[in-house]
């Protein structure tokens, strides 16, 4: 009788663990299909396609391009200078110290090379810019950007001269402090 009863209070106990097993399966089961669903969408498409596309022309087969573009995008790359520029400005009220982190936005291998190539020259050039600039003006979000652009056109200028190309397609400041 004692068995009976024994057996009758373990019952109730394997049917919730038997439950809660199926449900854990079925949860696991749900969100795999789920993951599989999203994760294996349909085709993918390039962005020369959907730039293809958007101005009117035929899209190109997967892997292809235009040669414009291969011409003029190429592998967009970095080129750190080894140093940051450390310099003193004359402001209104007193000069400032201020030291400028600087990597170039190059295409294309050639021109990567290019540009280490020539650091020391592209260094000398950003140098003599950076220190023509006012502090006042540096610390306005439009003079740093104005101070970009004269950077990036001595750059090219120079770069032109010594490797007949501008090499350099942007020079982006990633450290700016000035005291």
């Amino acid at each position: 009788m004692a068995d009976e009863k024994e057996l009758e209070l373990e019952k109730p106990g394997k049917k919730k663990k038997l439950i809660i097993i199926i449900a854990v399966v079925a949860i696991l089961a749900i969100g795999g299909g789920a993951a599989f669903f999203f994760m294996s969408g349909g085709e993918d498409v390039s962005q020369a396609q959907l730039d293809a596309a958007l101005d009117g022309g035929q899209p190109l087969a997967e892997g292809e391009e235009s040669e414009a573009q291969k011409a003029t995008l190429g592998s967009a790359l970095y080129v750190p200078m080894p140093r940051p520029f450390r310099f003193n400005v004359p402001g209104a009220a007193r000069d400032r110290f201020v030291e400028i982190r600087v990597q170039l936005l190059v295409r294309g291998g050639s021109n990567e090379e290019a540009a280490k190539k020539h650091i020391p020259l592209v260094e000398s050039t950003l140098l003599a810019v950076f220190t023509q600039s006012n502090a006042d003006d540096l610390a306005t979000s439009a003079g740093k950007t104005s101070l970009k652009q004269k950077a990036l056109a001595e750059v090219q200028k120079i770069m032109t001269e010594v490797e007949d190309a501008k090499v350099v397609e942007q020079v982006l400041f990633t450290g700016f402090v000035m005291q």
